[in-house]
């Protein structure tokens, strides 16, 4: 069994890397940084599954895995994020991905997500599966392209625009044209309403 982990932290890579090599026998793990590194240990070898993030440099996780099932229909994608929102669940799933864990999941279930994923079915934290069945998307968000969803989480979440820009390899400027059509799209007229969006919205959760 061959499995690519894609995660931009080398510390997260070695921990699940050896998560997965102790409590699955005999599976090779390979490693990448980036999409783009991603993409191209697939032309080097086929992996069965890969294990892949929404936060990297350059391309991002979604469009990664649009890229790679492009390639090859039959590769199975497992989502390992810290997002737990649910469009962001949705857009992975309509991505092409067979299961979506949060970063807050157990080991166990993340062999478990693996294995069922390997063996065919799909695997979503159950959490987030409860939430799917009970939450429709908000048209607002249908709307949006992935990259101005992303970007309109981080902004809702308070995340600084100069720390958007670094983590999603942009320019501080290109963030605020995002900002400028974001609130067009979403008919609001602050950064402001903006957090109150989200958080009305539900992908946007309050500490407390």
């Amino acid at each position: 069994m061959n499995i690519l982990l894609v995660d931009d932290h080398a510390v997260v890579r070695l921990g699940y890397a050896g998560l997965l090599r102790s409590g699955l026998p005999g599976v090779v793990v390979r490693e990448a940084a980036s999409g783009e590194e991603a993409l191209a240990r697939v032309q080097e070898a086929v992996p069965n599954l890969v294990i892949i993030g929404f936060g990297l440099p350059g391309i991002s996780g979604l469009e990664t895995t649009r890229r790679l099932r492009q390639r090859l229909p039959q590769l199975r994608v497992l989502f390992f994020s810290q997002h737990a929102e649910l469009p962001l669940v949705r857009q992975a799933l309509e991505a092409g991905a067979s299961g979506y864990l949060t970063k807050s999941a157990s080991p166990a279930v993340m062999l478990d997500a693996v294995e069922r994923i390997l063996d065919g079915h799909t695997y979503i934290e159950q959490d987030l599966a409860t939430q799917l069945a009970y939450h429709p998307t908000d048209r607002r968000l249908q709307s949006m392209t992935q990259r101005e969803l992303e970007i309109f989480l981080m902004l809702a979440r308070g995340t600084p625009a100069r720390s958007i820009a670094a983590q999603l390899s942009i320019s501080s400027k290109t963030v605020s044209n995002y900002l400028t059509l974001l609130k067009s799209k979403l008919q609001v007229s602050s950064h402001a309403e903006l957090v109150h969006l989200g958080i009305d919205m539900g992908v946007v959760r309050i500490a407390g």
